[in-house]
């Protein structure tokens, strides 16, 4: 293309500036042939007219598109040159604070000055197993490839590090070596990765040292050779180290510091184990003090030399050997502050004998004071003929001091080295290495000297290596590609090599005028001008004859000859070295013992050797010096640096250059010089001026079609299908010129600027575009406008028309109205004066008519009250005369009841005397006796037994007789007065008592209904207050569920989410012990299976397998009953163990409770008896004896007595029953009776047990009466003596009416009041008997009142502790509201489980003891069962044997008739020794396949059937033996199919199976309540395997990690292609330029390319394959939200790791495939698993891609928006966040910052990446079967034909 195409209006460019070095500028016009100028607007909008020359191509450099800029690769730029380098540099560092840069193979590396969160382990994991191209650019990435070249083509790595100090060379080295050390730990458990690690630390310590550039600058080069096995783990490590900076021991610039080790050492001088080393601070030290400031800024170096003594220790070196190296280093600290005084002749100097510092250097070497303080100020000559002793000068002894100083810590600092690579050396075999270089850059400074020089000198040869690799590469890329190309002209430096090493050079040179006796810097500098002069590399300054200037690759450096020969030399003298020989310290002896061979050419050559790599040298290596002279430090290093190279080509190279972005040490400021400056001399400007020259932008053919389709036509699509041939009619159509580009086999290659100009049409075609959609759109805009405009005008006129019409309406209905509102004003006016009219008429007719009655009324009032005495009279005379008559009648009936009276007492008199009435008072006791003797034998025992209680009962009776005589004697004498008036004056005091009985009687009823009422009334209270309590109670709930729903109506969810990630986490953390504890079980076993030999003792059969594979305690508690067996079970097995079983635990905590409750009630009833009995006490004082108390105690104690003897003959009747009953049974068969005679016996047995129950209820009811008798005659108030409760008669229990009982009570006890005679009513007895009937049937009626008033205050003392216990409860919850209010709402929420738990945890613990209760009683009532069953079997045996001798032949047909087979009972029964067969055909053998077709999960129903029946025959040792074998089992086949996900699943659904069955059928209740009646006689009877449960839920869940780990395994590589890369909307996505880190997974027709129908497809695979398995659908769906969050994360995390994928078009492939997925799982009817919520962060991070971002509303959505999104991630993906088309934006750094400013309070975690690694907790829920074992069939499949159904 011309001129004039390329520069035309808009074209922007860059032009040289002084500050920035390059700045921005626009064209404003078309550029002409033959414009001498070009008009530019600069970026402030100033005009410049531009001069150039187009002859001499002296244009500006165009500028990349803006599509371009802030690319990861700097050769995927259309135009390559240094400003467009250096603008997308800095692009990416200030804007998108990304730090790396890839530039071809070059990863650019710019020292942010910030600790950025990219290193972590997350991010390790990330870039392990990618391609270079497919994540951002990462040291991290580099190491990768590394790590991955050396595996796959087997060869040898190296990595360059180079920059100029302070860049971040040791920083990216270590990186690259943590990268190493995590992704191929060691081998073995050498740790060897972390000694590699920890040797960092010391050389830092030692080796690094502040500069003014750098706090922390290395101040030597390093190659470090990290060793691999053939399974690319490492193995051992080998460190060479180049040209250390001797001279900063000595000597320090100022604001600089000596090295690290002497601070650290100064700062840890107080220390007790330092004391002898006699340090103080460093500014007490000359060699510390010189460069003035002794500290660094955040620098502890107490700290950091801890972390120094621990690194050597780590390293194996000895506590003896770290205090010598200390007391080393003590010592050069010392020997730089010896005093050195100058003699007055000025040739001479001496040392003071008494110097401190001298004295304490030659204690810490171990050498003679005497002899260094000579040969400090003397040296020694030596001729062919004598040998002379010379002084020196004061400045040659400083001279000599130093370089003792150096000397002894060069040596010192190989000797560590040293010890390091023995350390890190090991005895396996190297198969292969990465070595990583950490070496300086190219340096100048405004003085260079030698080490300028060496460093300089180095880097020209690493220059030439990597140009020659560079241009190898591109060469190899055109060849793979199968495209022409032309030798490609770069900068070859071997010339500037030559004039430095080559014979004669300057290294030779030098070397030569050392060896002159008296050679200087001047007389070589002299020598360089001749012999160099017309080289054109060597130029000679104009105003200097001491300095030399060599033009190396990067810049021109003078170098100052000065102290060229003394640093070449490094001259020790022999004198000093010889002392430090001698010294009586083993380790510096060591240190100088065979000085001339331990040079570091000659360690490194033993280095080299020993990393067993052979290379051969290139050219032949320089003649070695003779034996005589001592090799220079020039030729040390350049054999070094010969060795280095030959490693280096030997391996396949990867380039990290570490830039420094300012000399400030700023975070994130970029300095355009200094930057400048860098990349020319590292390298990367040549890298890209070759890649320039060749092809440098590469388009594959399927992502130049994607983006440049627009460019085609519609018929060039259609003639052909293949996209190749597209491509190149489009381009030939395109591009004019041929040689722009080529077609390769795979790729297109453009020339620079080819991109660019297809992207300016790219652009103007999408402008086209534009235009055409605006246009009509603005027209369709107006079309749309106009309508709306004609719609709202007809709107308008229709409402207008309206409005006119109802206002006429409304004028005509108001007019209408009028006229009604007249008419019926009219109305009421009219109708107003007729009412007032009528109503005066009517008022005085009601008058006129008042006054005509008023006259009428006296007279009958008259006649009416006359009336009314009349009937008050005549009823006063009839009354008078009935109650005359009444009273007679009354006289008359009374005479006649008294004779009636007497007849009935009589004849009562004579039925008493007879035996007749005894019998009728006793007729229940008679029968019972006459049913007993007609059922026992022994009739005398029993009459003599009644004759003895019938003549106790006559003498009785005889006694109450003679005394009921003796009373009517007496009486009789008495009598004085008549009969007839005696008998008049009874009646009438009868009535009087009768009339008081009635009045006491109502008064009685009254104080009764009274005090019912009252209790009613105070049980109506106390329910009204209950209730009320209950109301106020559920008000405070009410009141507390709203308040803490208005506290926490925002925090609950969070609160409620947090409690469950707590749960899950603490159910992760056991999962993840049980996930580490099979790993050491699985490595345990290799180990055992390595090191096995055949005569290896193996386990005996019968031990318990739970030894290994299970940790739990073995204590069951199942089978303890109650509190007093769990204690015992404690005593029996120990406490530690005991305590383990939280069920024991919470037992004897509730009984504790238990007795203390039931502590405090007796204790309160005890307090209750005590005051009642000393109110009992005082009122005993106060109340009288009863009188016929002593008469009631005798007749009761006798009929007490006499029901207990009944009840001893009962039982001693029983017994003899049984005992023969029992001899009976146990007679032989000959002997038995006749059935008759046993269902006889039987039947009198069943007679005997009823009287038995009947005669103990009758005691216990009699000693209940007597006791309550008892206590109420003590409690008795002061009332009646009659009122005592003895119901001890027989007919006690016959209901009265209550009334007529009060009313004969009252009424005799008004006749015992009287005093006089009536004896005459007393003939024959007859009143006392009814006297004792009236008294028994009051005592009748008071029994019942007083069981009536015991049962209400009863009652009332129940509902009052009902009332406490509530308002305890109330305070109770009172308080802890009162306590909660006070906590946390997170605090609450616990508060508030914990209650649940506990109360939870007590219900749990009833019902456990109810049950186990239950099931003790229940096997109690089943051995009864059995023995019963027995001795009825036995019974019915021995009936039909004697039978069978009338029937024989009859009985054995029937017998063969009725004999059953019985049904199957769903147990398996094997032998002992096919127990090795069981397990090998259905576990070790089998499968999946040959189930196809069966019930799911058969194996693990097959094995519960065998554990039941080893359960049925009590045989424990063969259900451990079962169990063991089969877990044993299972292990063994997932560890062999540990890849196979359908064997994984199948194992997992049946392992779940076999738990479930173990608790479906334990036999526990919570577990059986889904069980059918079928299935509950299924259940294990004698075996708890709780444990083995256990055992059981720990396989599953190693079981379930490893099928998880298996999905990963095959869904991963589909991930990344199928999210991000796939064009799941075709056209959707633009595709950007790639360099030559082009990625690998971008070919979307390559072999590794997945779309999302792979991972559908693979989805369905695994729910098929879970599904047809069995596995239980819980399962199912927490595999799925473990998949789903697999995806998640690893799509999330390439996503903010790869710039590519950061765009709009991104985000809507996103969306589209996360909703594809959503739409799979409602398909598969998984939305409950919870995978749409891991998908949140993801779905999140797609949106924020599609939104605006320009408005603080923008910012303040994406706030809102992006909750599952963590700040760092956000901020990310818009740094991330790259335009594909013109027509985007990058998202500004203003955006970016209000972004962070509205996040800061956010307290994201600061991981950036998610772990993909994370597994959620599994759990198991229980899933029991529906199935019964009776019914399950075995297929003949499984050969388990030795299986026995039972």
């Amino acid at each position: 293309m011309t001129y004039s195409e390329l520069y035309s209006r808009y074209t922007r460019v860059w032009i040289p500036d002084p500050d920035e070095v390059w700045r921005s500028a626009e064209l404003t016009k078309d550029y002409k042939d033959g414009d001498e100028s070009l008009q530019l607007r600069l970026e402030d909008d100033t005009i410049l007219d531009y001069p150039i020359d187009v002859q001499n191509n002296q244009v500006p450099f165009l500028r990349n598109p803006d599509i371009l800029v802030g690319e990861n690769d700097l050769t995927a730029l259309s135009h390559l040159h240094e400003p467009a380098v250096l603008h997308n540099l800095k692009v990416r560092f200030l804007e998108s604070n990304h730090i790396y840069t890839y530039c071809g193979i070059v990863l650019v590396a710019i020292n942010p000055y910030e600790q950025l969160p990219i290193y972590g382990q997350d991010v390790i994991y990330a870039y392990s197993g990618q391609n270079m191209g497919d994540m951002d650019p990462h040291i991290f990435a580099v190491a990768e490839e590394a790590y991955k070249q050396m595996a796959r083509d087997e060869k040898n790595q190296s990595i360059i590090v180079s920059g100029e100090s302070g860049a971040g060379k040791t920083v990216s080295a270590k990186y690259a070596m943590r990268y190493f050390a995590t992704v191929g730990g060691s081998a073995s458990d050498t740790n060897i990765e972390e000694k590699v690690l920890a040797s960092s630390p010391i050389m830092e310590a030692i080796g690094n040292a502040k500069t003014t550039r750098n706090d922390n600058s290395s101040r030597f080069g390093k190659y470090i050779e990290i060793g691999f096995d053939k399974k690319y783990h490492i193995i051992g490590a080998n460190m060479r180290t180049y040209l250390l900076e001797k001279s900063r021991v000595v000597f320090q610039a100022d604001d600089e510091r000596n090295y690290h080790i002497f601070y650290q050492l100064c700062a840890a001088a107080s220390l007790p184990e330092f004391k002898e080393l006699a340090l103080t601070c460093a500014e007490d030290f000359f060699y510390t003090a010189h460069g003035g400031n002794t500290t660094i800024e955040g620098v502890d170096d107490a700290e950091d030399f801890e972390k120094t003594r621990q690194a050597l220790t780590l390293l194996g070196v000895r506590e003896s050997h770290q205090i010598s190296i200390f007391k080393i280093i003590a010592s050069i600290l010392h020997l730089g502050s010896v005093e050195i005084q100058a003699e007055r002749d000025g040739d001479s100097c001496s040392i003071s004998p008494q110097d401190e510092h001298l004295s304490n250097f030659c204690r810490l070497l171990g050498i003679e004071h005497s002899q260094m303080e000579h040969w400090l100020c003397h040296r020694k000559l030596v001729t062919t003929s004598e040998t002379y002793v010379k002084t020196m000068s004061l400045q040659q002894v400083v001279n000599a001091r130093n370089a003792l100083a150096k000397h002894i810590y060069a040596q010192l600092f190989s000797w560590i080295v040293e010890h390091i690579n023995k350390a890190l050396q090991t005895s396996l075999k190297q198969h292969s290495f990465i070595g990583v270089l950490d070496i300086y850059g190219f340096e100048t400074f405004e003085i260079n000297s030698f080490e300028q020089f060496c460093i300089n000198y180095a880097n020209e040869k690493l220059q030439q290596q990597f140009n020659s690799h560079v241009f190898k590469l591109e060469q190899e890329e055109y060849m793979k590609e199968q495209i022409p190309w032309t030798l490609i002209d770069f900068y070859d430096n071997q010339p500037c090599i030559d004039l430095i090493e080559a014979k004669l050079g300057i290294l030779d040179l030098l070397d030569e005028e050392c060896k002159v006796p008296k050679g200087t810097d001047q007389n070589w500098a002299q020598k360089l001008y001749e012999r160099h002069s017309n080289s054109q590399h060597f130029q000679k300054p104009r105003m200097s004859n001491t300095a030399f200037i060599v033009i190396h690759f990067a810049d021109k450096v003078e170098y100052l000859s000065d102290g060229f020969l003394e640093k070449n030399r490094d001259t020790v003298y022999e004198e000093q070295i010889n002392i430090l020989k001698a010294s009586k310290f083993p380790l510096v002896a060591d240190l100088f013992r065979d000085d001339e061979d331990s040079v570091p050419a000659t360690n490194t050559a033993k280095s080299r050797s020993s990393s067993k790599i052979n290379v051969r040298s290139s050219r032949p290596l320089m003649k070695a010096p003779n034996k005589e002279h001592k090799k220079s430090v020039g030729y040390q290093f350049r054999t070094s640096l010969n060795l280095l190279m030959e490693t280096l080509n030997a391996t396949t190279p990867h380039y990290v250059r570490c830039i420094k972005p300012n000399d400030e040490k700023l975070p994130f400021h970029f300095d355009p010089k200094r930057a400048v400056q860098q990349l020319r001399a590292c390298g990367v400007l040549e890298t890209i001026r070759i890649s320039a020259a060749g092809y440098p932008s590469r388009w594959t053919y399927h992502d130049f079609f994607n983006r440049y389709r627009v460019l085609m036509k519609k018929r060039e699509l259609a003639n052909t299908t293949d996209k190749k041939n597209i491509c190149k009619s489009v381009l030939e159509s395109l591009i004019k010129d041929p040689d722009k580009f080529q077609f390769g086999r795979t790729k297109i290659f453009f020339r620079a600027g080819q991109v660019a100009y297809l992207e300016k049409l790219r652009a103007d075609k999408f402008r086209e575009a534009t235009i055409m959609i605006q246009k009509t759109v603005r027209g369709w805009l107006q079309r749309v406008k106009y309508r709306r405009l004609r719609a709202a005008t007809l709107t308008l006129q229709r409402f207008c028309r309206g409005y006119l019409a109802r206002r006429l309406t409304e004028h005509l209905r108001r007019t209408r109205a009028a006229i009604v509102f007249q008419k019926q004003y009219r109305m009421l006016k009219a109708r107003r004066a007729y009412c007032r009219v009528r109503r005066a008429a009517v008022i005085i007719q009601s008058y006129t008519r008042g006054h005509v009655c008023t006259q009428k009324l006296p007279p009958v009032l008259t006649e009416h009250k006359a009336t009314i005495i009349q009937k008050y009279a005549r009823g006063w005379m009839a009354r008078r005369h009935f109650q005359r008559q009444r009273d007679a009648a009354i006289v008359i009936q009374c005479a006649f009841r008294r004779l009636k009276a007497r007849q009935a007492l009589k004849a009562l008199k004579i039925e008493a005397r007879s035996a007749e009435h005894l019998k009728r008072l006793n007729v229940g006791m008679e029968n019972k006796v006459v049913q007993l003797q007609r059922k026992i034998d022994d009739q005398n025992k029993e009459f003599k037994t009644l004759s003895e209680q019938l003549s106790a009962v006559t003498s009785t009776h005889a006694m109450e007789v003679e005394k009921l005589k003796k009373e009517l004697a007496r009486y009789q004498q008495n009598q004085e007065a008549d009969p007839s008036l005696q008998l008049q004056e009874e009646v009438q005091s009868l009535r009087t008592e009768l009339q008081k009985a009635h009045s006491e009687r109502r008064v009685l009823e009254d104080a009764h209904n009274r005090e019912n009422g009252e209790l009613r009334k105070r049980v109506a209270d106390l329910e009204h207050e209950n209730a009320l309590l209950k109301d106020e109670k559920e008000h405070l709930n009410h009141q507390i569920l709203r308040q803490s729903k208005a506290e926490s109506s925002q925090s609950s969810v969070e609160e409620n989410l947090l409690i469950k990630k707590e749960l899950e986490e603490e159910r992760s953390r056991y999962q993840n012990l049980v996930k580490e504890y099979s790993q050491l079980e699985q490595r345990y076993e290799n180990l055992r299976d390595e090191q096995q030999t055949p005569g290896h003792r193996k386990n005996p059969s019968n031990q318990s397998s739970l030894e290994s594979d299970s940790n739990y305690p073995s204590i069951s508690t199942s089978e303890i009953g109650d509190t007093e067996d769990a204690l015992q079970q404690v005593e029996e097995i120990g406490i530690e163990k005991a305590a383990m079983d939280m069920t024991v635990f919470l037992k004897l905590q509730k009984r504790v409770r238990e007795l203390e409750q039931e502590r405090k009630k007796l204790q309160v009833q005890l307090e209750k008896e005590q005051q009642d009995s000393k109110k009992v006490q005082v009122e005993q004082q106060n109340n009288g004896l009863d009188v016929d108390q002593d008469a009631d105690i005798a007749y009761n104690s006798l009929k007490r007595q006499e029901l207990e003897s009944e009840n001893k003959k009962l039982k001693n009747d029983l017994n003899e029953r049984w005992k023969a009953v029992a001899d009976q049974a146990m007679q032989d068969n000959s002997t038995h009776s006749s059935p008759d005679s046993y269902s006889l016996l039987l039947n009198q047995l069943k007679l005997a047990n009823e009287e038995l129950e009947v005669r103990k209820e009758e005691v216990l009811i009699l000693r209940t009466q007597i006791m309550n008798a008892d206590q109420r005659r003590l409690s008795g108030k002061n009332m009646e003596p009659n009122i005592n409760a003895r119901t001890s008669w027989p007919n006690s229990e016959k209901h009265v009416d209550q009334e007529d009982a009060i009313e004969a009570y009252h009424g005799v006890c008004q006749t015992n009041s009287q005093t006089e005679d009536w004896g005459y009513l007393n003939e024959d007895g007859e009143l006392g008997l009814a006297y004792q009937g009236l008294k028994q049937v009051a005592r009748l009626l008071e029994a019942q009142l007083q069981a009536q008033n015991l049962k209400h205050e009863e009652e009332v003392e129940h509902l009052k502790a009902q009332v406490e216990a509530m308002k305890e409860e109330m305070d109770k919850q009172q308080q802890t509201f009162c306590q909660t209010l006070l906590l946390s709402p997170e605090a609450q929420v616990e508060f508030g489980v914990q209650q649940e738990i506990s109360r939870l945890t007590n219900e749990n613990l009833d019902f456990k003891e109810l049950v186990e209760k239950l099931e003790k009683n229940e096997k109690k009532l089943k051995k009864q069962l059995k023995i019963y069953m027995k001795k009825v079997q036995d019974l019915e045996a021995a009936q039909a044997l004697a039978q069978s001798d009338r029937r024989h032949h009859e009985l054995t047909r029937q017998v063969t008739v009725q004999r059953k087979e019985k049904d199957f009972q769903g147990m398996l029964e094997y032998h002992k020794e096919d127990e090795a067969l069981l397990i090998r055909n259905l576990v070790t053998d089998l499968k999946p396949q040959m189930l196809s077709g069966t019930v799911p999960c058969l194996p693990a129903y097959i094995l519960y059937m065998c554990i039941r029946h080893a359960d049925y025959t009590n045989d424990d040792l063969k259900v451990h033996s079962l169990l063991s074998s089969t877990i044993n089992g299972i292990k063994k086949v997932l560890k062999k199919h540990n890849e196979d996900f359908e064997m994984t699943s199948f194992w997992l659904s049946n392992t779940c199976r076999l738990l479930h069955c173990l608790k479906q059928y334990s036999g526990d209740e919570g577990f059986m309540t889904q069980n059918t009646a079928k299935q509950n006689e299924h259940c294990l009877k004698n075996f708890d395997l709780t444990e083995y449960r256990q055992v059981l839920s720990d396989l599953s869940i190693q079981i379930y990690q490893q099928l998880i780990k298996i999905a990963e395994g095959l869904l991963q590589p589909m991930i990344v292609s199928a999210m991000l890369e796939n064009e799941s909307i075709q056209g959707l996505s633009g595709v950007r330029p790639t360099g030559y880190r082009k990625r690998s997974s971008s070919m979307v027709d390559g072999e590794n390319s997945y779309c999302l129908e792979a991972i559908i497809r693979q989805m369905n695979f695994f729910h098929t394959v879970l599904c047809d398995q069995g596995l239980d659908p819980e399962i199912i769906l927490q595999v799925f939200k473990q998949l789903f969050y697999m995806i998640n994360a690893v799509t999330l995390n390439n996503l903010l790791l790869r710039k590519d994928a950061c765009s709009w078009s991104t985000g809507m492939q996103l969306r589209y495939n996360i909703s594809q997925l959503e739409e799979w799982l409602r398909g598969k009817n998984l939305q409950q698993s919870g995978a749409v919520q891991t998908m949140e962060p993801l779905i999140q991070a797609a949106q924020l891609l599609q939104l605006k971002k320009k408005t603080q509303e923008d910012a303040e959505a994406i706030c809102s928006l992006c909750t599952s999104l963590s700040t760092q991630q956000i901020v990310k993906i818009l740094n991330l966040y790259t335009p594909l088309n013109g027509f985007e934006e990058r998202v500004t750094v203003s955006f970016i910052r209000t972004i962070q400013a509205q996040l800061q309070e956010r307290s994201d975690p600061q991981q950036l990446l998610l772990d993909s690694k994370h597994m959620f907790p599994v759990l198991f829920p229980f899933n029991p079967s529906a199935l019964t074992m009776d019914s399950i069939h075995i297929p003949a499949c499984l050969n388990l034909e030795f299986l026995n159904e039972v």
